[in-house]
């Protein structure tokens, strides 16, 4: 079996040099030394550590945040240099200004429809879930990809708790809606056992979730709102009929909600482990960058199968040369440093056909 090498990775303010409002905000326009000169250099410093990923071969899959614009995506891709890559990138009419997107290998996958911005309402418009279908050229398996990058901690864990467990539970939405047919196409279906064998095989779909979720695995969005724990109880579980039928009832289906394998639970425990340091009050990390997987994928069910052993958060000596190892923001007038955030890993392998 061939394997999908995956990352994501939170950029860290990767603004255009054009003085847009949020950016003015923020203090990244030329007057506040966010110039040609700092933008090109920590482009070179994220192409950098992004083609170290991977033991030096660089992802066929790489999930970004935190990027205004397309302008700045595609820079990206060039400081990058690899001619098989391709952006998946829509500009979103999000508040704070910045973006989610996917770069995908060319060679690897084939984009399958137009990516899918998921415009989400509190007071304001926010859009942090980016949703992308792909067609894997080896074996003709299809994928579901959720970029996510969730409401920040920034005005406190709990003043911003509600903002992330409506989006945690928006997502959960999303997910069913690739796993489960509609109300409409379910009550349609012959009463049969070939339509209990299509249902399951939807709800054994390939969906792959990563991002930067602004909370731990233990945290409630997460683990009671998306229902993506490290536990295999409800992830086993496939569709069965209901007594002297041979599908399940409509109540029992159409309330039925996906569980999902948060990838990252594993690393819970350990000494020092995470992707980001909040303060340096605490010493520990936080866990907040994540992948999570169907069922589907977990048990390799529909081609693709996760190499739970390769799940790692990913600390460059380059990015992190500190005894305790925290990632080195990018400074805008030393114009050294990469990002706030370390990358993380994931293998996927292919399943023949």
């Amino acid at each position: 079996m061939a394997a999908i090498k995956i990352a994501f990775w939170n950029l860290q303010n990767l603004f255009d040099i054009d003085a847009s409002e949020i950016a003015a905000d923020l203090e990244f326009t030329p007057a506040e030394d966010w110039d040609q000169e700092a933008l090109d250099k920590k482009l070179e410093n994220l192409a950098e550590v992004i083609n170290l990923l991977h033991d030096g071969q660089g992802p066929d899959l790489l999930g970004i945040c935190e990027i205004e614009n397309r302008r700045v995506a595609d820079l990206l891709l060039e400081a990058i240099g690899r001619n098989d890559y391709r952006l998946a990138h829509l500009d979103s009419p999000d508040i704070r200004g910045i973006d989610a997107s996917l770069i995908y290998s060319n060679d690897v996958f084939e984009l399958v429809g137009d990516p899918i911005g998921h415009l989400i309402h509190f007071r304001y418009p926010t859009r942090d879930i980016f949703e992308v279908n792909l067609r894997i050229r080896e074996n003709d398996a299809h994928l579901t990809v959720f970029v996510n990058h969730w409401p920040s901690r920034s005005r406190g864990l709990y003043a911003t708790e509600p903002f992330r467990l409506t989006v945690a539970s928006h997502c959960g939405r999303l997910v069913d809606r690739v796993l489960k047919f509609p109300r409409d196409e379910f009550l349609a279906l012959p009463n049969s056992e070939a339509s209990l064998g299509k249902l399951n095989e939807r709800w054994n779909g390939n969906v792959l979730l990563m991002g930067d979720f602004n909370d731990e695995p233990f945290n409630r969005s997460l683990l009671e709102y998306l229902q993506a724990s490290g536990s295999l109880d409800h992830l086993e579980e496939k569709l069965k009929p209901a007594s002297q039928s041979n599908i399940p009832s409509a109540k029992a289906y159409l309330g039925a909600q996906a569980y999902l394998f948060n990838c990252m639970w594993q690393l819970m425990g350990t000494s020092d482990e995470g992707t980001y340091h909040f303060s340096k009050a605490v010493k520990s990390m936080n866990l907040l960058d994540q992948f999570l997987v169907s069922r589907g994928i977990f048990y390799g069910l529909q081609k693709l199968k996760l190499d739970l052993d390769s799940v790692k958060v990913e600390r460059p000596s380059v990015m992190a040369p500190q005894p305790k190892r925290r990632p080195k923001k990018f400074d805008k007038r030393t114009k050294k440093g990469y990002s706030d955030h370390f990358p993380i890993e994931v293998l996927i392998e292919t399943v023949p056909s």
